[in-house]
């Protein structure tokens, strides 16, 4: 990535293409952690358009929380510089947080409150007049399918509602921006299913410009234009999910065959029509009848593997088995790091920054 110069550096609106919302160059932050510093963020250098759907990704300690939260002004960068939407994070906060939303990880409604007195009630805390407020509420309320629930207490909504209250308390001043920090981390397939239309709406209604951390790397695929892979502190990768699978996993082509000596002699046909190298597939000798398997791997799988089986027919060795595995974004974090990504994020606590209370972490006014 190259991103712009930055020619005017912490002062209160800088010079940007009006196309570029969220910008960061050297963003780094250290903290004190028992008497030993902790790099959470090392040089991080991002650079989004306006209506971008931008997944972050990487474990638990990577520094994906603490970079979100120096971008939307709750923590203050050790060093480097940020902007959104033109203003600086450090010598303007308030016009960006005038600009953004941010869910957090934790539910941040007041839970003996009714739900449309804090969504007025937010609303006053960003200046809004009662009757905007009002306006805005109701439109969110309903787009959000929250409207019959206006009169319950915050307490009383189920995990799901909760979130989607998070997204309308986040959503009330309509922001350019919007910041999510693992959104559906905890609900159920159908509540996570529900929050990802909201947002895709949002976004499509809107032109709301999306940046979301999330551990489930199905939502990366499926969802974003962009993803980011993150680890220890830096970005070390920064593309679209399908690009990002060619290049750095690719497909996997699995052939079994009858017997170790055909299996053998394969290995040279395999060779000369993908160009890869191949390993055994030590899972193949517990199916039945058992095979002996190659693996390889390789770019447009699908399109090698009719010329490769036809290859090993005119040698003499035909496949008795053969199937075809297309990447996926963990894939793609295990080329990265040598570690799976699902595994790193099945951990619980993250190695990064310390803990913020409630209201360090999750509020904006």
């Amino acid at each position: 990535m190259n991103p712009p110069t930055n020619t005017q550096t912490d002062t209160q609106t800088e010079t940007r293409p009006t196309e570029t919302v969220i910008f960061a160059e050297g963003l780094s932050k250290q903290f004190q952690v028992k008497r030993e510093r902790v790099d959470a963020v090392t040089g991080l250098d991002l650079e989004v358009r306006r209506g971008e759907l931008v997944a972050f990704l990487g474990p638990n300690g990577a520094g994906k929380s603490t970079s979100l939260r120096m971008l939307t002004t709750l923590l203050t960068p050790s060093s480097g510089t940020a902007t959104i939407c033109g203003h600086s994070v450090l010598a303007d906060p308030a016009s960006v947080r005038r600009r953004i939303g941010y869910i957090g990880q934790g539910n941040s409604g007041s839970y003996g409150q009714r739900v449309r007195d804090e969504m007025m009630s937010q609303g006053a805390f960003y200046g809004m007049s009662r009757a905007a407020t009002a306006k805005r509420t109701a439109e969110l309320l309903d787009s959000l399918e929250l409207a019959p629930l206006a009169k319950r207490t915050v307490m009383s909504l189920s995990g799901g509602q909760k979130r989607r209250l998070d997204i309308a308390l986040g959503l009330i001043h309509s922001p350019e921006v919007l910041f999510l920090d693992e959104p559906s981390t905890g609900l159920d397939p159908q509540s996570r299913a529900h929050l990802w239309q909201h947002i895709l709406d949002l976004r499509r209604d809107h032109g709301t410009t999306i940046f979301v951390t999330t551990h489930y790397l199905d939502e990366a695929d499926q969802f974003a234009e962009r993803v980011m892979v993150m680890d220890h502190g830096r970005v070390i990768a920064d593309d679209t999910a399908d690009a990002l699978k060619t290049t750095l996993a690719g497909d996997v082509i699995t052939v079994g065959f009858s017997s170790e000596a055909d299996a053998t002699a394969a290995r040279t046909v395999i060779g000369e029509v993908t160009g890869a190298e191949t390993s055994a597939d030590p899972g193949s000798a517990t199916t039945a009848p058992p095979v002996t398997a190659l693996s390889v791997t390789v770019q447009s799988g699908d399109r090698l593997l009719p010329r490769l089986l036809h290859g090993l027919d005119a040698a003499g060795v035909p496949a008795v088995s053969a199937t075809l595995r297309q990447p996926t974004l963990d894939d793609v974090f295990l080329s990265l790091t040598g570690r799976s990504l699902r595994e790193e994020s099945a951990g619980t606590g993250s190695a990064g920054a310390p803990k913020l209370t409630p209201t360090e972490s999750e509020s904006l006014v």
